[in-house]
């Protein structure tokens, strides 16, 4: 147990060390990949853990960035100390009512049912002005956590948001492994195995899983909450459900059932896309992203069907063989 802890908790230090010597730019991609590492663990702890595949999920993730941005308005900075639970909190409600109806489905019928939720709470956003249509809306004003008068957290400091991000990445890891070694990680595990076999041994499993799914939820919405406070801006798109297939490659792409796998499957992707779409390396191809994105994601897949976190077994095994 302690020695699977080394590595994130190095990662960590150096992460935390990173500033000194990080551009802008560099800086602002290391915190995108935290965010949609985050994004991708929630996911992790209901296709992982519970083998509930969702395509639905980035609905949460956008109600949780929304309320980010609405629960601030125009009145100045908001306190970091409400309105990161009202986030987390609305996205967590969300994903109890989506719970509570689709969780009675399986298979491809809660794939379905997910997605058709997600695609309602979009179009609450898209077509209404609630949230400002499909232009979406700016986030003027950046929270603030104060005490005394004293400013102890503030997300519009460059600084701040860097170890805030990297603090709610590390609460987020260390809290899904800490669930993965208790009784409803080792619940869900069942579950995902054989659900039949669990309800005969008297576990009440639509139960187990409507606690996944709210705790998923809940990270989602942090996950919302950062990219709104780091963007400064949200729309529409971030509950679409291309943010929810986003977010589902990634954790196939690091290997399902991993913590690691799905923070590994996060850093992939971005720099993927990052790659793909830059001009200066690749030229007019830059503008067909998508299509060099997907065909090397099909690549992996193939080759590492265990995902990134496969790797090392499989060099392990062609050293042995070798």
């Amino acid at each position: 147990m302690r020695s699977s802890w080394i590595v994130p908790v190095a990662v960590l230090i150096a992460l935390a060390a990173l500033p000194a010597v990080l551009t802008p730019y560099t800086q602002d991609l290391v915190l995108k990949i935290a965010v949609l590492a985050i994004f991708a663990l929630s996911l992790e702890l209901l296709v992982g853990s519970a083998g509930l595949v969702s395509l639905g999920h980035a609905a949460f993730f956008g109600i949780g960035a929304y309320v980010t941005v609405l629960g601030t308005g125009d009145a100045g900075a908001a306190s970091l100390a409400w309105l990161l639970p009202a986030a987390m909190g609305a996205a967590a409600l969300y994903a109890l009512f989506v719970g509570a109806l689709s969780l009675r489905t399986s298979g491809v019928y809660f794939i379905m049912v997910t997605l058709a939720f997600a695609q309602m709470a979009y179009f609450v956003f898209h077509d209404t002005q609630v949230g400002g249509g499909s232009d979406g809306i700016f986030l003027y004003s950046k929270p603030v956590l104060a005490l005394g008068g004293a400013t102890l957290i503030d997300l519009d400091d460059k600084t701040h948001l860097y170890y805030f991000v990297l603090g709610a990445l590390a609460f987020s890891y260390a809290l899904l492994a800490l669930i993965g070694r208790s009784r409803l990680g080792h619940a869900l595990a069942g579950i995902r195995v054989n659900e039949q076999r669990m309800r005969a041994a008297g576990f009440r499993t639509y139960g187990y899983k409507l606690a996944a799914f709210v705790i998923g939820g809940a990270l989602a919405g942090l996950a919302g909450f950062l990219i709104a406070v780091k963007d400064g801006a949200v729309n529409p798109e971030l509950l679409s459900w291309h943010e929810s297939g986003a977010v589902l490659l990634m954790i196939i792409l690091g290997g399902i059932g991993s913590l690691r796998g799905a923070v590994l499957g996060a850093v992939a992707f971005t720099l993927l896309k990052e790659l793909f779409q830059s001009e200066a390396l690749l030229g007019p191809l830059a503008g067909h992203w998508q299509l060099t994105l997907g065909l090397t994601i099909i690549a992996f897949v193939a080759l590492l069907p265990k995902g990134l976190i496969g790797l090392k077994q499989r060099l392990r095994l062609g050293a042995s063989h070798g």
